[in-house]
């Protein structure tokens, strides 16, 4: 059979569905890079100051913002990764642990893609090494026929590894980190007694875990020590909230799918009913049952592009409630089927009221109320 070529074998970069953060923001690393007079610590690419620039924006030199909410947790997570313990990243689904993990592995070590992805299937073999076995047999065991897993290879070159939804695994799996993280260091017997890789500087690793999966697999009391834990919490601010989904809707609607309109208050309805669903409360302080669906700022962010994918393609280009309601129960229905009840409620309730007040809430209502039936 024919070999193919590299550029069969790669997709262009200029047609990928989402480039690493380090691709995508090149520009900047090279400007904070550029401008960058603090100490780094050693193996980082940038300075603390620096990686926290990238993180939050520094509009002087024209450095976006990509991280909403709460930032000392950012200058906390930064302090974390220079010592010698890693950092855990917890909280509810869909409050950008995963992305705040991947914007620090970038600026820290220009390279966010060393990641290991807990399952139920991760073994030892995805945390240490593997095998070539084709080499292992004909040569026996050498460093060219071993296979490094991202862990390996970032403890090698110094670099910051990710380990995404580390309560999926179980937990003999997860214990294979204590040592590694206790003596920065991993043995390799197949190779010799004194075979072993010694973690250079820069190395840390960054785990994250849903709130919902903590119990699913606990992390043991010992592998705990050797992570400091923070909480990514869902942003609370309205204001805040409509202003990021109106950015994050900006960026998304500019690659290629033509012209939609958005109004603000669409969207800032959207958003009052992802946070009362959310937080179980509406905003004059009336209780209601919150769901079990994630009702996150992502999620929200799903929802509003769908609804305007729907606008632009289908009807007149124009962003109403109507799309909205009618991406909303994709969002409700996959998680409990309590939820409906719950949501059929809500707008029975809440949203029925506000409808005798206000004519965006009446038409939100209207348009949703045949997909509860």
């Amino acid at each position: 059979m024919k070999a193919k070529s590299p550029d069969v074998m790669h997709t262009s970069s200029e047609r990928a569905m989402r480039l690493a953060p380090e691709q995508r923001y090149a520009e900047e690393l090279e400007r904070l890079a550029s401008a960058d007079r603090d100490a780094r610590p050693q193996g980082w690419r940038l300075s603390p100051r620096a990686v926290r620039r990238f993180i939050l924006g520094d509009s002087s030199l024209h450095v976006s913002r990509k991280f909403y909410g709460d930032d000392p947790l950012v200058d906390r997570a930064i302090v974390t990764l220079m010592g010698h313990q890693g950092l855990m990243l917890v909280g509810e689904p869909g409050t950008a642990k995963s992305l705040l993990s991947e914007m620090l592995a970038a600026a820290i070590s220009g390279d966010s893609g060393l990641i290991v992805q807990g399952t139920a299937g991760t073994t030892e073999d995805h945390i240490k090494y593997s095998w070539n076995y084709a080499l292992l047999l004909a040569e026996g065991p050498s460093a060219r026929a071993l296979v490094p897993s991202s862990i390996y290879q970032a403890m090698r070159a110094g670099k910051i590894v990710r380990f995404e939804e580390i309560t999926r695994c179980p937990p003999e799996i997860q214990d294979v980190l204590i040592s590694l993280m206790s003596e920065k260091q991993l043995m390799i017997p197949e190779l010799g007694d004194d075979a072993r890789l010694f973690a250079q500087r820069g190395f840390n690793i960054i785990a994250t875990a849903n709130l919902r999966d903590r119990g699913v697999h606990e992390m043991s009391s010992a592998l705990k020590r050797r992570f400091n834990f923070e909480t990514v919490r869902p942003i609370r601010d309205h204001q805040f909230e409509v202003e990021l989904i109106l950015a994050q809707l900006q960026r998304e609607l500019a690659d290629g799918e033509g012209s939609v309109e958005v109004p603000r208050d669409v969207v800032s309805l959207l958003v009052t009913t992802f946070q009362e669903l959310r937080a179980g409360v509406t905003q004059d302080g009336t209780a209601i049952k919150s769901l079990d669906a994630v009702m996150s700022t992502a999620e929200a962010v799903n929802v509003a592009y769908a609804a305007a994918l729907q606008a632009r393609h289908f009807n007149d280009g124009h962003l109403t409630v109507r799309e909205i309601a009618g991406q909303l129960q994709g969002v409700i229905v996959r998680d409990s089927t309590d939820d409906t009840k719950r949501v059929r409620h809500y707008f029975d309730t809440v949203v029925r009221e506000r409808g005798k007040r206000d004519t965006q809430w009446k038409v939100f209502h209207e348009a949703a109320r045949s997909l509860w039936q």
